[in-house]
């Protein structure tokens, strides 16, 4: 089991730098993570130490399933976060690390490259989501799930090693669409909507087909190995009580860290190549 009190630490300090920069090693190289989100696109900065600097964040709709559909929207925001986080630290970042999800294209990898690129960042390595996130939590067996905005990716580890992974096209906008769709409401309407803490209750019963419909994505996947665990991340696990779906619908003990948003953005900063 890994340690979530050490991974909900370093969260909490990603969390932490959103809204102050930690300025004490800002000579040295820094580390950068870009996390082109169905939802949500994520730049990290890390110190040599991979500790926390600075993080900014923007929703944006230029990403489905995975796959890059405004790539000059996607490069738009990308060099606006870029610029945010340079004005803030006093000092240019270029190099980077991505993410993508498993079994992407080598196509689709390389237009994901071209956007970071395109915002001034010299891409230095390039690796799937739930690998990226192992990089915080550090399990050696079980399967990590990253539900993110447009697809549910997944890497069975054995022994620390990557044995086996898969993405398919289910995630938090599947959830919106439907919450959208009882409400009879606007999708950015039910975006925000699904967020609001004190309605939690309510949204969960409307989308739990959803959450059911991962587990088995999930169940079909890992039913030929031997997996005790599963570990969640991703801005759609943050939905409270989603562990307790997947865990009942497959039989298998899931858990998450505090704040799985930010799992897989961290990890991608950490394997940055400098």
């Amino acid at each position: 089991m890994t340690d979530f009190i050490k991974v909900d630490t370093q969260i909490t300090a990603v969390e932490d730098s959103i809204i102050c920069t930690n300025k004490r090693n800002l000579k040295e190289e820094l580390l950068v993570g870009v996390d082109l989100g169905t939802a949500y696109i994520v730049l990290i900065v890390l110190d040599k130490q991979k500790k926390p600097i600075a993080c900014e964040l923007e929703f944006a709709q230029v990403i489905k399933d995975g796959l890059v559909v405004d790539y000059i929207g996607a490069t738009a925001i990308v060099k606006r976060l870029k610029k945010k986080l340079e004005a803030r630290l006093g000092s240019t970042l270029t190099k980077a690390a991505i993410a993508i999800p498993p079994g992407t294209s080598e196509k689709d990898s390389n237009t994901h490259r071209y956007v970071v690129e395109g915002a001034g960042l010299e891409v230095t390595n390039i690796l799937d989501e739930p690998t990226a996130a192992n990089s915080v939590l550090n399990i050696r067996n079980g399967v990590i799930v990253d539900v993110g905005g447009g697809t549910t990716g997944l890497a069975i580890f054995k022994e620390g090693e990557v044995i086996y992974t898969a993405d398919e096209a289910t995630g938090g906008t599947h959830l919106t669409l439907v919450v959208a769709g009882s409400y009879k409401i606007k999708f950015e309407e039910a975006e925000v909507l699904k967020k609001v803490k004190e309605r939690n209750k309510e949204i969960f019963t409307i989308v739990i087909p959803v959450i059911q419909k991962i587990a088995c994505i999930i169940k079909q996947h890992i039913h030929s190995f031997e997996v005790d665990c599963i570990y969640l991340v991703g801005g759609t696990c943050c939905l409270e009580g989603i562990e307790k779906v997947i865990e009942k619908e497959t039989g298998i003990k899931t858990v998450k860290p505090s704040n799985p948003f930010l799992v897989t953005p961290l990890g991608i900063a950490m394997n940055c190549k400098i």
